[in-house]
């Protein structure tokens, strides 16, 4: 019985994933694939003809979109090949460069206050004081927002100022320590919290008491923050963005700072939970003229670690 595109994908993306990959976006987008030509006709091996049609859809989809699916296409078609020598690997770069990283939004003291003074407008006896904890947390410590999501009570030491981030992106865990200002707003909420929901496991929760869900805090977030305009061309700010900004406010201080920067961004990398140094010093070669605009005009944000 000839097997099909499905149970290809299905196997490859178990396999990488034992391996310590993710693969959320990566995994929907060929399983699409996986079903797109299962109904296309025979269940043969990958060819280039059929992956670039699907590559190719929906007709309006921009070229970086297009580009993208066929890159993550090509990763998958090139582990087939060893397994399935009749596989066609598509070609590298036919519709473009798939990946651009684009500048973030660096978020200003006053749009951060804005954000957490808007987060008064929430309903919920718990919710309004949640997201505002949620928003501060991550402006000042530079977490992933699915790493602040994971947290759970044992995870977050109010006591000794340390959050542990269990596997997050690679599945690497860290240590993220927290200024005393910081741990005097999460001991507050987790006083609140603990009041009428003193058995959840997560230490951000509903009013429910249930774990928060990435989709509905970046749905909550785009209405907290629908009266900020992007300074990089996207449609909204995102979440994401605080992470960013941290980080290039820590830069800017070191800049500042007699000691400079040099030496010192394998620290901010640790603390960032980057696997590479690359992804650090891109903040440093991506935004040298929003770095002195801000060295110039902006006082710094955070007074935290590191």
């Amino acid at each position: 019985m000839k097997q099909t595109m499905v149970a290809r994908v299905q196997r490859y993306l178990a396999r990488r994933r034992a391996l310590g990959y993710k693969l959320h976006t990566e995994g929907l987008l060929l399983l699409n694939f996986a079903r797109y030509a299962d109904r296309s006709g025979p269940c043969g091996p990958l060819t280039r003809a059929i992956a670039l049609r699907w590559a190719t859809f929906p007709p309006h989809a921009k070229q970086a979109y297009r580009a993208r699916r066929l890159e993550t296409l090509r990763i998958f078609a090139r582990y087939q090949a060893v397994v399935e020598p009749g596989t066609e690997i598509p070609p590298r770069h036919v519709l473009g460069g798939g990946y651009r990283r684009r500048p973030p939004h660096l978020f200003t003291r006053a749009q951060i206050c804005h954000l957490l003074q808007q987060t008064d407008t929430l309903n919920g006896r718990l919710r309004p004081l949640t997201y505002r904890t949620l928003i501060g947390l991550l402006a000042c410590s530079g977490l992933r927002i699915s790493e602040a999501l994971a947290l759970t009570t044992e995870d977050v030491n109010l006591d000794q100022g340390v959050l542990f981030v269990r596997q997050s992106k690679y599945q690497h865990s860290r240590l993220v320590p927290l200024h005393r200002s910081v741990l005097l707003h999460l001991r507050r909420y987790a006083r609140r919290r603990h009041q009428s929901l003193s058995h959840a496991q997560n230490f951000f929760v509903s009013d429910n008491g249930q774990a928060l869900g990435y989709f509905n805090v970046c749905r909550t977030f785009r209405r907290l923050a629908c009266a900020l305009t992007p300074s990089n061309g996207r449609p909204n700010v995102r979440l994401h963005d605080l992470r960013h900004t941290f980080a290039c406010r820590v830069l800017l201080r070191w800049q500042r700072s007699r000691r400079g920067v040099a030496g010192r961004i394998a620290t901010l990398s640790r603390f960032l939970g980057h696997t590479h140094l690359r992804d650090t010093y891109w903040y440093l070669s991506a935004f040298p003229e929003l770095l002195q605009q801000a060295v110039c005009n902006v006082p710094p944000f955070v007074s935290s670690s590191p």
